[in-house]
């Protein structure tokens, strides 16, 4: 068991009281995690300060220290994977995944900490000054915050700390208490693999105490936020001028055409709804099927759902694990009953035993349905026909957000007009809106946020840009 304790400056601390990580399938207890003081923050906070006033590795350093937590990643994969089952739930198949991503964004940060680059700059177009020489350069912003979610307690942490390192900052993370022990044991990692000890802090808490503390602290330059629209608001306030990096909520939407390869696209449609419990910002909430195709894609898609067994992530066999919580599973089954008894009609699933959300799939819903027009946040997708392309990309933007979506379609030209279109961060043809792979920008538009994640490009917003100017 990693180490449950705050870590400042390379030491292990203890808090001011400690908070208990449950078992997601059990609701049952098995660690217990230590809670930052205001002056541990506080004392993160300096040290870090002095680090990067100091300044980091050169790059070629840092692209070393990756690599090598790449490798002890990949060599501790298991006790990553016993660690997700518990604490996040995970399924053995989504914790495993979650670790091979993790090794592939570590050696993208490795290769792009090498990489970091300004451009030249023409004055030939002012009179007089055309013998000035200019470029920019990208330096460190400084001090970086990390506050990450439960659904992605590896990968996403390293999405934030693998740029942030690479491109030079010191890195305060603060994780979801719900999901502690992960990040506790890549900090491990991190230090095992010659990352500078105070270019690292973890600050572990439950509620708003250590996390509104980190938004008080004026010498933190970067806030970089994974979560709920809600807080990210109260984020960005907080921050004020100093810059931030917001991948908030969704209602993602997946389009069906017609002329659609079913065989290819609903294994994909099934999995992007239905993994990591539907937890996923990215996961299908509004499939829309072009009416031709409607019967089969709902036949088979349900059929999909059933055959998905869902319970104890132990199991290696299933294929849906718990929810974060009973509570979680409680709200999900409620809105799913309300679609019900507004006549919806409930084509698999729908039920839940415990933290247990059956993987659903849902006909006949309306507009003003909780299930359409709030994020679930579950294993549950609802299934919309359309005769018209253009009203269902319209339908698809209509909602505050603006994530991720996707189409499939075998007219290509028409899949591209779409995407034009759609008003969301990233749109993918012949995939769907779970789409990802790590070396992408990834970032939303509207309520969804603003910045990006993915290595090259998370490195440009966790840095400045100056220019330098020479008169010979």
């Amino acid at each position: 068991m990693p180490s449950g304790k705050i870590l400042i400056g390379g030491r292990w601390h203890d808090g001011e009281r400690v908070f208990p990580v449950m078992d997601k399938y059990t609701g049952e207890a098995f660690a217990e995690v230590q809670q930052a003081s205001r002056q541990q923050v506080a004392a993160a906070v300096e040290v870090a300060t002095e680090a990067a006033e100091k300044g980091p590795l050169p790059p070629v350093e840092r692209a070393v220290v990756l690599r090598r937590a790449a490798e002890q990643v990949r060599l501790a994969k298991e006790r990553f994977v016993e660690l997700m089952i518990r604490e996040a739930g995970f399924t053995t198949v989504d914790a495993r995944g979650e670790v091979d991503r993790a090794q592939v964004t570590l050696n993208l940060c490795a290769e792009e900490a090498t990489r970091i680059v300004g451009e030249a700059v023409s004055f030939a177009s002012s009179p007089g000054q055309h013998e000035r020489l200019g470029f920019t350069v990208r330096v460190p912003i400084g001090v970086v915050c990390a506050i990450t979610p439960f659904n992605s307690p590896l990968n996403t942490v390293l999405h934030k700390l693998g740029p942030a390192f690479a491109a030079g900052n010191a890195v305060i993370l603060k994780p979801s208490a719900l999901t502690p022990l992960t990040a506790a044991l890549l900090c491990e990692i991190l230090l095992e693999a010659g990352m500078p000890p105070s270019f690292l802090s973890l600050i572990q808490g439950e509620g708003n105490g250590p996390g509104a503390w980190l938004l008080e602290e004026q010498a933190i330059g970067f806030y970089t936020f994974t979560g709920s629209t809600r807080v990210g608001r109260a984020i960005q306030a907080a921050a004020g001028l100093r810059r931030t990096q917001l991948e908030l909520g969704s209602i993602a939407s997946t389009i069906v055409c017609a002329d659609a390869d079913l065989d290819r696209a609903l294994p994909k449609i099934a999995n992007a709804a239905f993994r990591k419990a539907g937890q996923v910002c990215t996961s299908i909430q509004r499939l829309y099927v072009e009416s031709t195709v409607l019967d089969e894609v709902t036949e088979r898609l349900g059929s999909a759902a059933n055959a998905m067994k869902a319970g104890n992530p132990q199991d290696p066999t299933t294929v849906v694990g718990p929810m974060i919580s009973e509570s979680s599973a409680e709200r999900a089954e409620s809105w799913v009953n309300e679609a019900r008894l507004a006549q919806a009609r409930i084509v698999a699933g729908g039920t839940r035993s415990y933290a247990v959300m059956k993987p659903t799939v849902i006909t006949g819903a309306l507009p003003g349905m909780k299930i359409l027009d709030q994020e679930i946040f579950a294993p549950v997708v609802s299934i919309l026909p359309f005769t018209d392309l253009g009203k269902a990309v319209s339908e698809a933007n209509s909602t505050p957000y603006g994530l991720s979506a996707g189409i499939f379609a075998g007219d290509v030209s028409r899949a591209v007009s779409a995407a034009k279109k759609l008003r969301f961060g990233s749109v993918h043809i012949n995939e769907t809106s779970s789409a990802r792979a790590d070396a992408m920008p990834f970032g939303g538009v509207k309520d969804s946020g603003f910045g990006h994640e993915g290595p090259r490009y998370a490195i440009r917003e966790l840095t400045e840009e100056r220019l330098v100017t020479l008169n010979p």
